[in-house]
């Protein structure tokens, strides 16, 4: 009866560590390999793990929302799935620096549990359970973290107050004696967006352009071939891989919207590779499509398809969300007519599709109903000016205008 480590992966070459967002079975919980056995967030992208193996989860190591490095050992599974759940096993020696028992069950003092290592550290440090209450926690439901206890002490050893309110409860309200307000904590997908959008703003001078496009020989196009490509794919037939193809088109006669600056260097890219904002649980998520210029229409479709389904299913590796060379964000889905989006650094511009209406326009003199979008470019204004900008927009709007020839 074999028992076998589940470490923390390593997502990509430059995740040095990662955090436990959800453990999907408890202790003494039977589970087979490759099923979802819990979630990690790192700075790149969230992910769900399986199994390494089937058999009973006998230990969980590091509890939910801690941060560890990579290749830690984070549980243990007995690999014998018929056998109940294990005793706790013997705690093996430690070094002096980690003193702290490693078992999985939190233990309970006044209104809040706090696991064996951040009550270890308390009774370090002289810190009571009623002391304890007062320590503002960040973990899942405001459960105190071994950060949450060191920050505590430190800031106790330099006289300062740690009256800070307690961090959100499990759904998302903290208990701070008053029902006008509630906390909410930032995932950490969204703590990386947030700071990746006020820095994309400081570093580059956003200059946004807006064309309108009567997408109504698109429709008709997508609308007669639907059927038949859905029985041929697999999945539906979107408006998105019509965009894309319009964009690859358009930067291949205006390759400077291809590029990302460097200093006072601009580097242009000899391959295309387009980023999709999709919108996800955890936040907005660009995973990228990689050398759509090799891509006929279809081919465009299958990744566009491909990267959307592995984001919202969380099957992304870091890889999947690099070296993004232009951006599309589709927030004509929710509704929105007009918007305009933040360049994702390091390029310089990002095409924002709006929703599609029928309204009535004016065509030779007459009035028809057609099916209208805006679609609006912001670009960086130290690479692409006014003209470039609208030339290409222009060159987009077109392409789509005149869809034939797609399947």
């Amino acid at each position: 009866m074999a028992r076998i480590e589940v470490v923390m992966p390593q997502m990509g070459e430059s995740i040095a560590e990662g955090t436990i967002v959800k453990w999907h079975k408890s202790v003494g919980e039977a589970i087979g390999k490759d099923e979802v056995l819990l979630e990690i967030s790192t700075d790149k992208v969230d992910s769900e793990i399986p199994s390494p193996s089937s058999g009973i989860l006998a230990e969980i190591v590091v509890e939910e929302q801690q941060t560890v490095a990579v290749r830690t050992v984070i549980a243990y599974i007995e690999s014998d799935a018929t056998a109940s759940a294990p005793a706790p096993a013997a705690t093996p020696p430690r070094p002096a620096q980690e003193p702290e028992p490693r078992v999985s069950q939190p233990v309970q003092g006044g209104d809040r549990f706090y696991s064996p290592l951040v009550l270890t550290i308390a009774r370090a440090e002289g810190v009571s359970i009623a002391e304890l209450e007062g320590v503002p926690g960040t973990g899942e439901g405001g459960r105190v973290s071994k950060k949450d206890i060191l920050v505590y002490v430190a800031g106790r050893k330099g006289g300062t107050s740690a009256a800070a309110p307690p961090a959100p409860a499990a759904a998302g309200q903290a208990k701070q004696g008053s029902s006008n307000f509630e906390v909410v904590q930032m995932s950490n997908v969204m703590q990386k967006m947030a700071h990746h959008m006020v820095h994309s703003v400081h570093t580059s001078p956003h200059v946004a352009a807006v064309h309108e496009v009567d997408m109504t020989d698109v429709a008709k196009h997508r609308e007669s071939h639907a059927a038949a490509f859905e029985r041929a794919e697999g999945f539906k037939l979107t408006f998105m891989p019509y965009v894309v193809e319009a964009v690859v088109r358009a930067i291949k006669k205006y390759p400077l919207i291809n590029s990302s600056v460097e200093g006072d260097k601009i580097i242009r890219k000899n391959f295309i590779n387009i980023g999709i904002a999709v919108a996800s649980d955890n936040g907005l998520i660009v995973p990228v499509v990689k050398h759509a210029e090799e891509k006929n229409f279809v081919g465009l479709a299958r990744a566009v398809n491909d990267v959307a389904v592995r984001t919202r299913a969380k099957k992304l590796t870091p890889d999947d969300i690099q070296g993004g060379t232009f951006t599309i964000s589709n927030f004509g889905v929710f509704g929105t007519l007009i918007g305009t989006p933040i360049i994702h650094q390091p390029q310089v511009a990002i095409l924002g599709t709006g929703a599609i209406t029928k309204r009535p326009v004016v065509i030779n003199d007459a009035i028809a109903i057609r099916s209208m979008a805006y679609f609006t470019m912001s670009f960086d204004h130290r690479v692409v000016d006014g003209a470039l900008g609208g030339m290409f927009l222009a060159e987009v709007v077109g392409i789509l205008e005149h869809p034939e020839g797609r399947l």
